[in-house]
């Protein structure tokens, strides 16, 4: 088991297959279970949140090898923590795509045109919950 920051990693680059991320974020996702929060957030904390995520993801994409996959899931609807970081960093590093999420949470309906997904309370009796998978390319 490694203990690390995971915007400064000890392992080298290329080092893993897959890489799964579950980023600090704002929890806005989980408002049905937690609705105390809603009080405890306010909107600049997103500013807070996106750096760091960004980062993680960035350090994540470098972690795997080419051809391996990221899966950057988070418990926030908001789109400021899940495709615009998402976007953010596949423009920004190159070298990686999104692949289609929705093949893995067969059965689950209503996953939108993906290819990320973003379950829903009313839709799916979960969190607002986000997971997209990107492959590293070069």
């Amino acid at each position: 088991m490694i203990a690390a920051d995971g915007t400064r990693p000890p392992w080298a680059p290329g080092s893993f297959d897959r890489v799964l991320m579950d980023v600090p974020c704002s929890g806005l996702g989980a408002l049905r279970r937690r609705p105390e929060a809603r009080w405890r957030r306010r909107p600049d904390d997103l500013d807070g949140f996106a750096p760091l995520q960004r980062a993680l993801l960035t350090e994540a994409l470098r972690a795997v090898r080419v051809g391996g996959v990221v899966g950057y899931a988070t418990c926030s609807p908001h789109l400021a923590e899940t495709r615009v970081v998402v976007d953010d960093v596949l423009k920004k590093t190159g070298g990686a795509e999104l692949i289609d999420a929705r093949p893995l949470l067969p059965g689950v309906p209503a996953l939108g045109d993906g290819p990320d997904v973003q379950l829903w309370p009313h839709l799916h009796g979960t969190d607002a919950m986000y997971l997209a998978l990107l492959r590293r390319t070069a």
